[in-house]
């Protein structure tokens, strides 16, 4: 009998890690691989238009989801052209008219520099579990890896997506794919992540695949080339003073 009950012992933490974790447990372990304190990072959106691509490369200094700023560097055309996030506020500068306009209201849906990126994709809050209640919905595979299917309903009102379905990997807990939705209803976006390493204690991708369904042509590869988490930036490059 004892060791009947001893087996049983040892095969129980088995059962229980076979469970399916509830969706806000879930939201939370995405968010401690994709948040940070700070973050530096290199990257390129090749945009893939209607009849040709483009590669469009910038630096990128963020703190939390409060503050960034975005310095591009190419092509000419672009290089040095600078935004700027300030929790809610984001400001632009062009070097062609030595200009600084603010993004705000309707615009914030346009697209940044022809990407199917929104400048309102820049200002989205990417701390998950404080914006949406997940369902697990089931299970299935994306690209050989098996997930957990959440389905995701906004609980604020300002979110730019009303709801999402995630495909989270199971083992590394990092969004695989995802298709978002407006209150309509309507499919707005479909983005997936690849070529996910370990980095600094955490799973992060390589490249997303960004598709707006409401554009034509095929989409945009967004490129992580460098990124350094927790480091340290100087406070006086999210000024306004800054952008010149």
């Amino acid at each position: 009998m004892k060791a009947k009950l001893t087996s049983l012992l040892l095969l129980f933490p088995l059962v229980c890690s076979s469970q399916t974790p509830d969706g806000k447990e879930i939201l939370k372990r995405m968010d401690a691989n994709l948040t940070s304190d700070s973050r530096v990072f290199t990257s390129k959106m090749i945009i893939h238009g209607r009849r040709s691509s483009r590669t469009v490369e910038s630096k990128t200094w963020s703190i939390g989801d409060r503050k960034a700023f975005t310095e591009y560097l190419s092509p000419p055309r672009e290089a040095g052209t600078k935004m700027l996030k300030l929790e809610d506020a984001l400001w632009i500068y062009s070097p062609s008219t030595d200009r600084t306009i603010q993004i705000a209201g309707h615009m914030l849906k346009q697209s940044i520099m022809g990407s199917d990126l929104s400048y309102e994709d820049m200002m989205e809050d990417p701390t998950l579990a404080d914006q949406y209640e997940a369902t697990v919905t089931g299970t299935e595979e994306v690209n050989g890896r098996p997930c957990w299917v959440l389905q995701l309903k906004a609980v604020k009102e300002d979110v730019t997506y009303a709801s999402r379905k995630v495909w989270v990997d199971r083992e590394r807990y990092i969004p695989l794919r995802e298709e978002l939705y407006a209150k309509s209803g309507t499919l707005l976006k479909k983005t997936e992540l690849f070529d996910v390493k370990r980095i600094d204690g955490r799973w992060f991708p390589g490249k997303i695949v960004f598709k707006d369904m409401l554009k034509q042509g095929d989409g945009t590869e967004f490129i992580i080339e460098s990124i350094e988490f927790n480091a340290d930036i100087p406070e006086h490059l999210f000024t306004k003073a800054a952008l010149r």
